[in-house]
């Protein structure tokens, strides 16, 4: 299903996002632009983040980067 039809951005792929450690509606924007557009989709990836909660309080306890190994994928792309 699509969160950002503007993008063609997937529940799967915004899912995938949260997995590598982006935590915030922000942080998802800069991985695939979901939520830049005309901003319909925020809500939905603010509930996909469990907005409220703090949803890498495992990453926070430990005291990882947020975006562990993302700036290796970024400097990849460029």
């Amino acid at each position: 299903m699509y969160v950002c039809s503007c993008f063609g951005v997937t529940e799967a792929q915004v899912q995938r996002h949260v997995e590598d450690g982006a935590c915030t509606p922000r942080q998802i924007a800069s991985a695939c632009k979901a939520g830049t557009d005309c901003g319909s989709c925020v809500r939905r990836i603010q509930a996909m983040l469990g907005r409220g909660a703090l949803p890498r309080r495992d990453l926070a306890e430990r005291a990882a980067p947020a975006l562990a190994g993302f700036e290796d994928t970024a400097a990849a792309a460029a």
